[in-house]
Protein backbone atom coordinates (compact mmCIF):
# COMPACT_ATOMS: atom_id res chain seq x y z
CA UNK A 1 0.00 0.00 0.00
CA UNK A 2 2.69 2.31 0.39
CA UNK A 3 3.83 1.95 -2.90
CA UNK A 4 0.77 2.48 -4.41
CA UNK A 5 0.47 6.07 -2.18
CA UNK A 6 4.18 6.93 -3.28
CA UNK A 7 2.75 6.55 -7.09
CA UNK A 8 -0.03 8.92 -6.59
CA UNK A 9 1.89 11.80 -5.15
CA UNK A 10 4.32 11.68 -7.44
CA UNK A 11 3.24 14.42 -10.73
CA UNK A 12 2.95 13.53 -14.00
CA UNK A 13 6.19 14.18 -15.80
CA UNK A 14 5.28 13.43 -19.61
CA UNK A 15 3.11 15.33 -21.20
CA UNK A 16 1.18 13.42 -24.18
CA UNK A 17 3.47 13.73 -27.55
CA UNK A 18 -0.14 14.33 -29.37
CA UNK A 19 -0.10 17.66 -27.82
CA UNK A 20 3.25 18.76 -29.37
CA UNK A 21 2.37 17.31 -32.67
CA UNK A 22 -1.30 19.29 -32.86
CA UNK A 23 1.20 22.35 -31.63
CA UNK A 24 3.54 21.86 -34.32
CA UNK A 25 0.56 20.94 -36.97
CA UNK A 26 -0.90 24.84 -36.08
CA UNK A 27 2.26 26.75 -36.07
CA UNK A 28 3.11 24.98 -39.82
CA UNK A 29 -0.61 25.50 -40.93
CA UNK A 30 -0.51 28.91 -39.68
CA UNK A 31 2.68 30.01 -41.60
CA UNK A 32 1.22 28.09 -44.60
CA UNK A 33 -1.43 30.59 -44.81
CA UNK A 34 -0.05 33.39 -44.39
CA UNK A 35 2.87 32.67 -46.76
CA UNK A 36 -0.08 31.69 -49.50
CA UNK A 37 -1.87 34.74 -48.68
CA UNK A 38 1.16 37.03 -49.25
CA UNK A 39 1.71 35.60 -52.77
CA UNK A 40 -1.17 35.80 -53.85
CA UNK A 41 -1.94 39.67 -53.34
CA UNK A 42 1.67 40.56 -54.15
CA UNK A 43 2.73 38.95 -56.99
CA UNK A 44 -0.42 36.64 -58.75
CA UNK A 45 -2.65 39.61 -58.25
CA UNK A 46 -0.99 42.96 -57.78
CA UNK A 47 -3.06 45.90 -57.49
CA UNK A 48 -2.99 48.18 -60.68
CA UNK A 49 -1.09 51.14 -60.72
CA UNK A 50 -3.68 54.31 -59.48
CA UNK A 51 -2.50 57.25 -61.65
CA UNK A 52 -4.61 60.95 -61.87
CA UNK A 53 -6.89 60.89 -64.64
CA UNK A 54 -5.45 62.37 -67.56
CA UNK A 55 -6.49 65.91 -70.07
CA UNK A 56 -7.92 65.12 -72.94
CA UNK A 57 -6.74 66.99 -76.44
CA UNK A 58 -8.60 66.31 -79.38
CA UNK A 59 -6.20 66.45 -82.68
CA UNK A 60 -6.43 68.29 -85.83
CA UNK A 61 -9.66 70.06 -86.66
CA UNK A 62 -12.38 69.79 -84.21
CA UNK A 63 -15.09 68.34 -86.35
CA UNK A 64 -12.79 66.47 -89.04
CA UNK A 65 -10.34 65.50 -87.39
CA UNK A 66 -6.97 64.69 -89.69
CA UNK A 67 -7.63 64.39 -93.67
CA UNK A 68 -3.62 62.72 -94.93
CA UNK A 69 -2.79 61.72 -97.84
CA UNK A 70 -1.27 57.69 -97.16
CA UNK A 71 1.21 55.96 -99.00
CA UNK A 72 3.05 56.92 -102.37
CA UNK A 73 2.57 60.38 -103.25
CA UNK A 74 1.17 59.43 -106.64
CA UNK A 75 -1.24 56.90 -104.94
CA UNK A 76 -4.53 59.56 -104.70
CA UNK A 77 -5.42 57.13 -101.17
CA UNK A 78 -6.62 59.62 -97.79
CA UNK A 79 -6.99 59.28 -94.78
CA UNK A 80 -9.68 60.91 -92.52
CA UNK A 81 -9.17 59.87 -89.02
CA UNK A 82 -10.19 61.26 -85.52
CA UNK A 83 -7.58 60.85 -82.44
CA UNK A 84 -8.02 61.89 -79.28
CA UNK A 85 -4.46 61.48 -76.81
CA UNK A 86 -5.10 61.21 -73.01
CA UNK A 87 -1.81 63.27 -71.91
CA UNK A 88 -0.30 63.48 -68.10
CA UNK A 89 -1.09 66.50 -66.43
CA UNK A 90 0.89 69.42 -66.99
CA UNK A 91 0.89 71.69 -63.96
CA UNK A 92 2.80 74.45 -65.61
CA UNK A 93 0.58 74.41 -68.46
CA UNK A 94 -2.34 75.33 -66.60
CA UNK A 95 -0.32 78.02 -65.39
CA UNK A 96 0.99 79.02 -68.88
CA UNK A 97 -2.42 78.63 -70.45
CA UNK A 98 -3.10 81.25 -73.19
CA UNK A 99 -6.53 82.71 -74.00
CA UNK A 100 -5.59 82.96 -77.89
CA UNK A 101 -6.36 80.84 -80.61
CA UNK A 102 -3.52 79.98 -81.86
CA UNK A 103 -1.89 76.55 -80.58
CA UNK A 104 1.06 76.29 -78.13
CA UNK A 105 4.40 75.39 -78.90
CA UNK A 106 3.43 72.03 -77.22
CA UNK A 107 0.44 71.28 -79.27
CA UNK A 108 1.97 71.86 -82.55
CA UNK A 109 4.99 69.34 -81.54
CA UNK A 110 2.09 67.12 -80.53
CA UNK A 111 0.28 67.43 -84.21
CA UNK A 112 3.36 67.02 -86.23
CA UNK A 113 4.55 64.21 -84.62
CA UNK A 114 1.17 62.72 -85.07
CA UNK A 115 0.74 63.48 -89.01
CA UNK A 116 4.45 62.46 -89.71
CA UNK A 117 3.51 58.29 -87.98
CA UNK A 118 -0.47 58.96 -90.28
CA UNK A 119 1.25 59.50 -93.60
CA UNK A 120 4.23 57.30 -93.41
CA UNK A 121 1.39 54.52 -93.00
CA UNK A 122 0.37 51.97 -95.83
CA UNK A 123 -3.45 51.00 -96.49
CA UNK A 124 -2.34 47.55 -95.15
CA UNK A 125 -1.36 49.44 -91.97
CA UNK A 126 -4.54 50.77 -91.54
CA UNK A 127 -5.93 47.33 -91.17
CA UNK A 128 -8.73 46.86 -87.93
CA UNK A 129 -6.42 44.27 -86.96
CA UNK A 130 -3.40 46.50 -86.67
CA UNK A 131 -5.05 48.91 -85.03
CA UNK A 132 -2.98 48.93 -81.39
CA UNK A 133 0.47 48.79 -83.40
CA UNK A 134 -1.10 52.21 -84.94
CA UNK A 135 -1.96 53.98 -81.15
CA UNK A 136 2.00 52.62 -80.04
CA UNK A 137 3.08 54.38 -82.79
CA UNK A 138 1.57 57.91 -81.79
CA UNK A 139 2.30 57.75 -78.74
CA UNK A 140 5.81 56.40 -79.12
CA UNK A 141 6.26 59.32 -81.24
CA UNK A 142 4.78 61.56 -79.36
CA UNK A 143 6.45 60.82 -76.31
CA UNK A 144 9.93 61.15 -78.07
CA UNK A 145 8.51 64.65 -79.37
CA UNK A 146 8.06 65.82 -76.17
CA UNK A 147 11.01 64.29 -74.84
CA UNK A 148 9.25 62.41 -71.86
CA UNK A 149 8.56 58.93 -71.72
CA UNK A 150 5.64 58.73 -70.28
CA UNK A 151 3.52 62.08 -71.30
CA UNK A 152 0.49 60.30 -73.39
CA UNK A 153 -0.98 57.71 -71.62
CA UNK A 154 -3.79 56.63 -74.22
CA UNK A 155 -4.23 57.33 -77.34
CA UNK A 156 -8.07 56.86 -78.83
CA UNK A 157 -9.17 56.72 -82.54
CA UNK A 158 -12.61 57.53 -82.55
CA UNK A 159 -12.81 58.03 -86.65
CA UNK A 160 -11.16 56.20 -89.15
CA UNK A 161 -11.70 56.52 -93.05
CA UNK A 162 -9.57 55.41 -95.89
CA UNK A 163 -10.38 56.27 -99.16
Amino acid sequence: MADDELEESKPKKKKPIILYVIIGLVVVLALAGGTAYYVVTHYINPKPAVREPGTLMKLGDPKEGFIVNIGPANSGRYLKIGVILELKPNKDAAADAHGGKGLSPEEIKIQDAVLHVLRSQKVEDLDPSKQERLKEAIKQAVNKALEKPDAVYEVFITTLLVQ
